[in-house]
């Protein structure tokens, strides 16, 4: 629960620097949003999109920890170490939502200064820079879909490695593991396939593109905590 308390407040803060601009856009025809405004939006929604991609990864530790090593449980995840894995979980990305700023700062943008999206995410803001976004491009899909795929890629592995373990279990003892971790392996497939799909593409605005992005910055946030809810 503690870092299912993380969790559920990088989520809360995820949509809500979304949701509230957008319901606001939709009720008004013409809709402007100051530079500092979408730099804000943009630094949020990297800070805790990537908080919630390192909460799933130590939630998955936890889970490779209290299945596989049950006596050793309490000596490896003491309240210390859960805190400052936590620590190093917001200062990482802080890190990341801090490169993403320094690139869309390092943008020059010579009008008209329209945006094809419903929020400020940097896709969308190359495409209004007056040079060669080639190599910033690339710069972003090296960060952000590595991150993305790199730790879907780890999540699964630890529960390949999770399920192998449980052959010498009994039959009620792997309902119970499975029991324990399908919450967190639902949450992981509908967070991270759309942002993979996202960030593996050029940065050409898609109509696909925004619906799908809607998918994983509301609809997401707003199925976690039924998930979790009904597994509690």
């Amino acid at each position: 629960y503690f870092f299912l308390f993380h969790f559920s407040l990088s989520d809360t803060c995820f949509s809500t620097s979304i949701a509230p601009r957008m319901i606001v856009d939709a009720l008004f025809k013409n809709t402007t949003v100051s530079f500092s405004e979408c730099i804000a939006q943009v630094f949020s929604f990297h800070f805790f999109g990537c908080l919630e991609i390192f909460i799933l990864m130590l939630m998955a530790l936890y889970h490779y920890v209290a299945i596989c090593k049950p006596l050793h449980y309490m000596a490896i995840m003491s309240q210390r170490v859960c805190g400052a894995l936590v620590a190093v979980a917001w200062v990482g990305s802080c890190v990341h939502s801090l490169a993403q700023i320094f690139l869309a700062l390092s943008l020059p943008f010579c009008g008209p200064n329209v945006i094809d999206h419903y929020l400020c995410a940097l896709q969308p803001l190359l495409q209004l820079a007056c040079i060669d976004t080639y190599m910033i491009n690339l710069f972003l899909v090296s960060n952000s879909a590595t991150i993305y795929t790199v730790s879907f890629v780890m999540l699964m592995l630890s529960y390949i490695i999770v399920w192998h373990s449980l052959r010498n279990h009994t039959a009620e003892g792997r309902r119970k593991a499975l029991s324990t971790c399908i919450s967190h392996i639902i949450v992981v497939i509908l967070f991270f396939g759309p942002c993979i799909f996202i960030y593996t593409w050029p940065a050409t605005t898609f109509s696909m593109d925004k619906m799908i992005a809607v998918f994983y910055t509301l609809g997401t946030p707003l199925l976690n905590p039924i998930i979790y809810s009904l597994r509690n």
